[in-house]
């Protein structure tokens, strides 16, 4: 189902020339699968607060090498809101912040800042040249599957760049990117009512006396 969603997701960020017939079928389309995802994303941020109730380290299962997320206290989730920097820095608000850029039809903006992260600490030359081609064809080329939202110049200089692949490749690009998430995707998160139940101090309930 999330391999569906996933394509789903990387069709409607890209953009596409609608005509005015299709308008209004193509919007109430949308809508649907925006409220499919919306759906999809709140169960699985409710599944991080179900099965990582307590601070520590993350834990690993032997069986499928799958990373449990350990749900922070409030104190460290208003540390989010302080500085992006500070989200990007935390396992579980990235994957948190990830599922919400999915909801947004966005993922590949973060998906690419990781991408070129894992990119500036390669030292391998041979090692740097394939993970170049593969960043480019991912998110750089036209109608690439995960194509991200950069000017045509930005375009033309990476496709330079990548010929004789450096760890600055993709640094304007990913400044952009950075700049986009920070300046409008990141407000939002900070509204969502996942990020604000965090926040909540747990409410300490007590038994009245039996008289």
């Amino acid at each position: 189902m999330q391999s569906a969603m996933f394509l789903a997701v990387q069709h409607d960020c890209v953009p596409m020339d609608k005509s005015a017939g299709n308008g209004s079928k193509s919007e109430e389309k949308r809508e649907k699968m925006k409220r499919t995802l919306l759906k999809d994303w709140k169960t699985r941020l409710s599944y991080f607060l179900q099965n990582t109730s307590t601070p520590g380290k993350p834990k690993t299962s032997k069986k499928n090498k799958q990373q449990t997320f350990i749900k922070p206290s409030p104190e460290e989730a208003l540390l989010w809101s302080e500085a992006f920097d500070e989200l990007l820095a935390s396992k579980y608000g990235l994957a948190a912040f990830r599922a919400f850029l999915k909801s947004e039809f966005c993922e590949e903006n973060i998906e690419f800042w990781l991408a070129c992260e894992d990119f500036k600490k390669t030292k391998s030359p041979q090692k740097l040249s394939s993970k170049a081609r593969k960043i480019y064809t991912d998110f750089i080329e036209k109608e690439a599957p995960k194509e991200i939202n950069i000017d045509f110049q930005t375009k033309t200089l990476i496709a330079q760049n990548i010929q004789e692949a450096t760890s600055g490749c993709f640094t304007t690009a990913q400044k952009r990117v950075y700049s986009l998430m920070e300046n409008n995707s990141y407000p939002r998160f900070l509204e969502s009512e996942f990020y604000q139940d965090l926040c909540k101090k747990p409410q300490i309930t007590t038994e009245p006396h039996a008289t």
